[in-house]
């Protein structure tokens, strides 16, 4: 079993003005933690991966995973929030 904290959450989309700031004000006011980030835009198509620690989240994960869920439907955009375990696991070569 993992003792792991963190999670990666990936958003892609029509590029806009706002989207890691609007990201990253959820996982703030979730006390969550980014690590990592990497962001590119492919001509109008945004892509962002983060690694998130949520060791001082004060929102459960769950909570985090709805309230990103929500932000990018209302952006238009796809927003996934995944325990690192889980990542790892579905993207194993």
């Amino acid at each position: 079993m993992s003792t792991s904290n963190r999670i990666i959450v990936t958003v892609t989309g029509q590029d806009r003005v706002g989207i890691i700031a609007a990201v990253s004000t959820i996982l703030a006011e979730a006390n969550a933690n980014i690590l990592d980030i990497s962001q590119t835009t492919l001509q109008e198509f945004f892509a962002m991966i983060m690694m998130v620690d949520l060791s001082q989240a004060s929102v459960p994960l769950e909570e985090i995973k709805r309230r990103l869920k929500a932000k990018g439907e209302e952006m238009g955009l796809r927003v996934d929030a995944q325990h690192e375990d889980v990542f790892k696991y579905m993207h194993r070569i």
